[in-house]
């Protein structure tokens, strides 16, 4: 019950924001032309299938104890502009560099500060979890600590325990990872405004969350 009030009142904000969007006169400059929902659907041998669990937050509890819970995790830091880096390799353990968010910057303009990042791969291979977020510990540091990022977005399952120093470094920025999301080929590299509602537990560190991304 605490997730599906926690749902609706996102869905509350989703429908006050489009329908701003649709008043008469001109047209705003941040005008949003549709919805997708980036929410993974969960599998019915979820239990015995790695990776197959639907869309979740990881919330900094998770990988420090005594930071935020997904539930204390403050509301304005769950909207926010919805950034989409590719990862092109197909190799299952790349990593997004600072090279390659470099170039991105070069062709898409600056992080905005407060960003969600999400990581595309654009390859087509088939990756079901990995150890690590696909970037590497620089760039993500990088990205908190430069663009004062909010999370990472991605479409596999992820095992932050490989990598404790950026786990820690995450949770000390109060960053967020949702993992288990889908429907990036739908987004575009700029321009979209993400909504994640996760439950309102305040001792739950990692649990499946919704996912919408409004489009321009």
């Amino acid at each position: 019950m605490k997730i599906r009030s926690f749902i609706i009142a996102y869905a509350l904000v989703l429908a006050l924001l489009l329908f701003a969007d649709r008043r008469t006169g001109p047209k705003p400059e941040d005008h949003y032309s549709h919805v997708v929902d980036l929410t993974g659907t969960e599998s019915p041998d979820q239990a015995t299938v790695k990776g197959s669990p639907a869309t979740r937050i990881i919330s900094p509890a998770a990988l420090i104890p005594g930071t935020w819970s997904a539930g204390q995790i403050p509301a304005e830091r769950l909207i926010a502009p919805l950034v989409v880096i590719d990862l092109k390799s197909s190799d299952p353990v790349s990593q997004i560099t600072l090279d390659d968010i470099a170039t991105w910057e070069s062709q898409h303009g600056v992080v905005p500060q407060g960003a969600v990042v999400a990581i595309r791969r654009v390859s087509g291979a088939s990756v079901t979890a990995v150890n690590g977020l696909p970037i590497t510990a620089e760039a993500a540091q990088f990205l908190m600590d430069a663009r004062y990022i909010l999370g990472f977005a991605v479409e596999t399952r992820t095992n932050l325990a490989s990598d404790r120093i950026l786990a820690r470094q995450l949770a000390l920025h109060g960053n967020y990872v949702v993992d288990g999301a889908t429907q990036f080929s739908a987004l575009p590299e700029t321009g979209s405004l993400v909504i994640v509602a996760p439950s309102k537990s305040k001792t739950v560190a990692e649990t499946p969350v919704r996912v919408l991304a409004m489009v321009k």
